[in-house]
């Protein structure tokens, strides 16, 4: 089993900054992809970022330039710094990986429980 906890989550003024850390525990995720959703009132999941196993990144359209995700192998944490905050980019943030579970013998998704950012004046 991994588990996921997201923290760093709050509140913030237009244009602030906020990093957001993802520890995972279980086992080491190392080997897999980490990636950041973000889901806001009356809206569906939307994919933020995502850092491979090797350290290859991809953003989306919407933070691409404003957010870097970064990964801490050594402490088994993926982070978030988001930069130059838009009153849109408020919403629930999660943490998602994908590992093999050596119970079921399949890929098992793992989410965060998810942080909170809102971002208003």
């Amino acid at each position: 089993q991994v588990q996921l906890a997201e923290s760093g989550g709050g509140l913030v003024q237009p244009g602030g900054s906020l990093r957001l850390s993802c520890a995972a525990s279980g086992s080491a995720v190392s080997g897999s992809a980490m990636r950041w959703f973000r889901q806001a009132p009356g809206k569906q999941r939307e994919f933020i970022a995502i850092i491979t196993a090797g350290g290859s990144t991809d953003y989306a359209d919407s933070v691409k330039g404003r957010f870097t995700i970064s990964r801490d192998n050594a402490k088994n944490t993926v982070y978030l710094q988001m930069n130059s905050l838009k009153p849109e980019d408020t919403a629930v943030y999660y943490c998602q990986t994908a590992y093999f579970s050596s119970t079921t013998r399949t890929l098992e998704d793992a989410w965060g429980q998810g942080a909170q950012v809102t971002v208003s004046s």
